[in-house]
């Protein structure tokens, strides 16, 4: 998708149904994109724990469980919701668009 400046567009609004997940990549990242009560939150794919893929896992609410090792996640800001998890999960702010879902770049 396109690259903005410091914005990034990941997919079309469309391809997220509310209450799902997908994966997206973009050039060196791999991100989960979510669609919860109307809003979307992008976050890394890849769990803090383990090896498993967020994409893969159960969305139940604004929780995301692994599928690894059944670590959950606030896809809001990335907090720990449950063991074996430590490490914060990264996200990425949403910025407003009419038909896409667009981040900010994170910095390098």
């Amino acid at each position: 998708m396109a690259d903005t400046g410091n914005l990034i567009e990941l997919c079309a609004k469309d391809d997220v149904a509310e209450g799902e997940v997908i994966k997206v990549e973009h050039e060196d990242l791999e991100l989960a994109v979510y669609h919860v009560e109307g809003q979307f939150y992008v976050t890394d794919n890849a769990c803090t724990h383990g090896p498993g893929e967020l994409s893969d896992g159960d969305l139940e609410g604004h929780v995301i469980e692994c599928d690894f090792h059944q670590g959950k996640f606030d896809i809001r800001d990335g907090s720990i919701v449950a063991p074996p998890c430590i490490v914060k999960l990264k996200t990425y702010k949403v910025v407003p668009h009419d038909t896409a879902v667009v981040i900010e770049a994170p910095d390098e």
